[in-house]
């Protein structure tokens, strides 16, 4: 890229100049080349100055994969607003929660996708829409909820469609657009990016345009060019999909083959197709897309794919990837550091990079330290990983008592995992000290399901433990103390969290339980029940075969 230091929304048009006529993005059969893609992204942020957003302001986006989701990344960045990504897997109560915490000014949502009705959803927690009107809602739910875009058809009174957005900006001149994108900072923020902690509540981590630089010498260090092709069927709420393809493929100029979601064989027959050398995946998506080869083989030519490992779990797994399809590449990097911030090249050794998450990036500074005395451990000696660099985040939106506990006063983030440096530096991750299940991807606060299942009628005391899943990573069960009386059963709680809560958060087994384990302290010994749970779960196994 030309600028040294250029903010996101800036990308387009830096990649416009640099590529113009080469394709840049494909889905679902449409084709847009470089300079087509930044006139779209243009196109949408004009559109978000005529409806009225200022910079500075939060815009939550409800959306799945699709290039409208793209074109929104650069085109709220570039009028200086802040974007928001909204997991598609929440429900009315997950996305309230988020959109008013976050103190969102607008909301663009898809009216549907497939069979999940998102605007039904947003009604239910909306009972109030229709007593604004469509440029002042007044939502109980939604205070600071000026207005909303939608995308395709929808019934829902008081909101805009994404047509008529577009339109509107028709008026908005090129010199009012830059002069908007030039009084964006590095240092302004860009994102608030919504992450699950020990306390139960979602947290947003809020990130500058600072993070280009990190994502950009990842670039470099994986050698990425203009003839890569960039499969993009992660998730672009997710840091993982957002960081590693979205943005990465326009700074490198390689071409992004977007998919709407994840499936395996669709994933490998367009992979054949578009000539793709670059996937990514966690465990789960690995783990799929290996089964899709065994049982119809491809011709794919990936160059190396990306995968957040080096955990033992992932070991065998990531060692038959390299088997099947090619060399992967594994990193470390979590919400509130930004993406990967280790990572490994394909210099390094097959050990290396399947069993180590790389070293540290640099303007990155690592810590192991012995929880107990604080000192820093010795290398291949485990403690908790602190770290310390440029592109962390600024704070948790409007959580300063949260922000305190998980930063110290030296800068020092406290990330609560498990880690131990080799002695060649490579970090290897061992797990989580926090209080926190990785489900397929998702960090999942056990406090946050424990609240929502407390709320039920008859539930005396909830406690929710992950148990060590092969595609997943962890599943959640739930051990449940209830009133004496209650007819409550396991298909109740089931039914009482289906569309309230994103499905990833219900969990899978429900185990009634007299009394739950206690520490002296009057805390849940969740340890002692992750190994009943792998016990009563092993037991569910066995009669099952």
């Amino acid at each position: 890229m030309a600028s040294e230091h250029p903010i996101l929304g800036d990308l387009p048009a830096l990649a416009a100049d640099h590529w113009g006529g080469r394709e840049a993005l494909s889905f679902e059969g449409e084709r847009w080349s470089f300079t087509e893609f930044s006139e779209e992204v243009d196109r949408c942020a004009k559109g978000l100055i005529a409806i009225g957003i200022e910079p500075g302001e939060r815009v939550a986006v409800w959306m799945v994969n699709r290039q409208e989701w793209l074109f929104l990344i650069y085109a709220v960045a570039k009028v200086g607003a802040v974007i928001v990504p909204l997991n598609t897997r929440y429900r009315s109560e997950d996305v309230a929660y988020a959109a008013a915490q976050s103190k969102s000014a607008t909301l663009i949502v898809n009216a549907r996708s497939g069979p999940v009705d998102y605007a039904a959803m947003l009604a239910e927690s909306m009972p109030d829409l229709s007593a604004g009107d469509e440029g002042s809602l007044r939502l109980s739910n939604y205070p600071d909820l000026k207005r909303i875009v939608v995308l395709g058809a929808c019934a829902l009174p008081n909101t805009r469609a994404w047509e008529v957005m577009l339109a509107a900006g028709g008026v908005v001149s090129d010199e009012t657009l830059a002069a908007r994108a030039s009084a964006v900072d590095i240092a302004d923020p860009l994102m608030v990016l919504y992450t699950s902690g020990t306390t139960g509540d979602p947290k947003g981590a809020v990130h500058t345009h600072a993070v280009i630089r990190n994502t950009l010498e990842r670039a470099k260090i994986y050698g990425m060019n203009v003839d890569d092709v960039h499969m993009n069927y992660m998730p672009l709420f997710h840091l993982y999909g957002f960081s590693e393809v979205a943005i990465i493929s326009l700074m490198t100029g390689g071409r992004q083959v977007l998919m709407p979601a994840f499936d395996a064989n669709t994933v490998l027959d367009l992979a054949e197709a578009e000539a793709a050398t670059i996937l990514h995946g966690f465990d789960a998506h690995w783990l799929d897309l290996l089964a899709a080869q065994d049982a119809r083989p491809r011709n794919v030519s990936m160059r190396f794919g990306t995968y957040p490992s080096g955990t033992d779990a992932s070991v065998n797994i990531c060692r038959r990837v390299q088997d099947v399809f090619g060399p992967t590449l594994s990193g470390w990097g979590m919400t509130e550091s930004w993406g990967f911030v280790t990572c490994n090249s394909l210099d390094d050794t097959v050990v290396q990079r399947t069993a180590a998450s790389g070293k540290p990036m640099s303007g990155y500074e690592f810590r192991i330290v012995d929880p107990d005395t604080g000192a820093d451990a010795p290398n291949e000696t485990p403690g908790e990983l602190f770290v310390r660099g440029y592109a962390q985040m600024l704070e948790y939106f409007d959580k300063p008592v949260e922000t305190a506990d998980a930063v110290n006063a030296d800068g020092w983030l406290k990330t609560g995992d498990m880690a131990r440096r080799r002695e060649d530096g490579h970090i290897v991750f061992m797990g989580r000290y926090k209080d926190v299940l990785k489900i397929g991807g998702e960090n999942v606060a056990p406090a946050e399901i424990e609240a929502r299942l407390l709320a039920l009628d008859g539930v005396r005391d909830a406690a929710v433990v992950g148990v060590l899943d092969q595609r997943l990573g962890e599943i959640p069960v739930a051990f449940l103390l209830v009133a004496q009386g209650s007819l409550l059963e396991e298909s109740d709680v089931f039914d009482k969290c289906q569309g309230r809560i994103a499905s990833f958060k219900i969990p899978r087994r429900i185990f009634f339980v007299e009394e739950l384990p206690m520490t002296p302290s009057g805390k849940v010994r969740k340890v002692a029940l992750r190994a009943e749970a792998a016990r009563l779960i092993g037991q569910l196994i066995d009669s099952d075969e």
